[in-house]
């Protein structure tokens, strides 16, 4: 169907003919005639001479006058409505970047790869599951930088997320500047919708802010967090001296994850090996099911062009007209 976005417009369509009615001609006609003391020598010529003007130059003027007011309206084609799913909550991830990431305890398809690599690998499905979420992407490392903000473009996230690499953000880790960084793009959102999802694999060794107290500030602001601890618990090095088990996650403050997921209403996840990572995500899925809110909307295709098109041609046509006559 034809939408009219400016309808009221087609209230200017006499104007035209007021401003003729209401102004004075440019040149009277008693200025204009000329006066000739021996008239009745003209008498027959004269009648001759005289010719009606003509009248398409006019009625084209007013036929572009009326499709200029119609363009004026702004007339639009609407197409039918077409569903979409909003689920109306604001999801934040928080992925860590320092220098421990690079440590190559997770395997992907009988490879061996670096605890980030994983990371991307299980949350990119994660986010392209999201359908309905507004999400954004916070990087942390010595400091947290808000990579993308709160949008429904999945697949932006994912890309950003995608081309993160270890020590972008420092070789340190900033847990509390993150989850203040959280609290900031998060607050003004409704109460029951903010969760942050952050993921580390260490304790915390830089930023302004202790996790703890961001955890209360995150409480005051009701945003959810759940935390998880990324890192096998031990594998087989190798050197000139044979092979030995080591703790590669050694570093990391379970007790601190475990009390900012409790201090905000979340829940702390071990994450040792890809398997287990990517049912920490299904599980997300089940704590933070999708709404199924449905909203419509109408697909809009502009039509004024038209009517403007056409009025600019007669506009045109008069001007060659005019210069023909000139």
């Amino acid at each position: 169907m034809i939408h009219l976005v400016w309808p009221w417009l087609i209230l200017v369509l006499p104007l035209p003919w007021l401003i003729r009615w209401l102004l004075p001609p440019l040149l009277p006609a008693e200025q204009a005639a000329m006066k000739v003391p021996f008239l009745e020598d003209f008498a027959d010529g004269g009648t001759r001479a005289v010719s009606r003007p003509r009248q398409w130059p006019l009625r084209l003027a007013a036929l572009a006058w009326l499709l200029l007011v119609a363009a004026g309206m702004r007339p639009q084609w609407l197409g039918e409505p077409i569903e979409q799913t909003v689920s109306g909550r604001d999801l934040m991830l928080a992925i860590d970047l320092s220098g421990s990431m690079e440590e190559q305890d997770f395997v992907i398809n009988k490879q061996q790869v670096d605890r980030l690599t994983a990371a991307k690998w299980v949350a990119g499905d994660f986010i392209e599951r999201r359908v309905g979420d507004r999400m954004g992407l916070i990087l942390f490392g010595t400091q947290a930088y808000l990579q993308t903000p709160l949008t429904f473009d999945r697949k932006t996230v994912k890309t950003l997320l995608q081309e993160s690499f270890i020590n972008m953000a420092g070789e340190n880790t900033a847990i509390g500047d993150a989850i203040g960084l959280a609290i900031k793009r998060l607050k003004n959102q409704p109460a029951n919708s903010r969760v942050l999802i952050l993921m580390t694999d260490g304790a915390n060794t830089a930023g302004e802010v202790s996790p703890l107290k961001a955890a209360e500030l995150a409480a005051e602001h009701h945003l959810k967090i759940y935390t998880i601890g990324i890192g096998a618990d031990e594998m087989i090095v190798r050197s000139l001296f044979g092979a030995r088990k080591v703790n590669p996650s050694r570093d990391l403050d379970e007790k601190t994850l475990l009390d900012i997921a409790q201090k905000t209403g979340g829940r702390y996840f071990r994450a040792r090996n890809t398997r287990e990572l990517d049912n920490i995500y299904l599980l997300l899925d089940q704590l933070e099911p999708i709404n199924k809110d449905s909203q419509f909307f109408r697909p809009r295709r502009e039509l004024f062009y038209w009517p403007l098109g056409l009025a600019l041609a007669l506009a045109g046509a008069i001007g060659l007209s005019r210069l023909r006559e000139s």
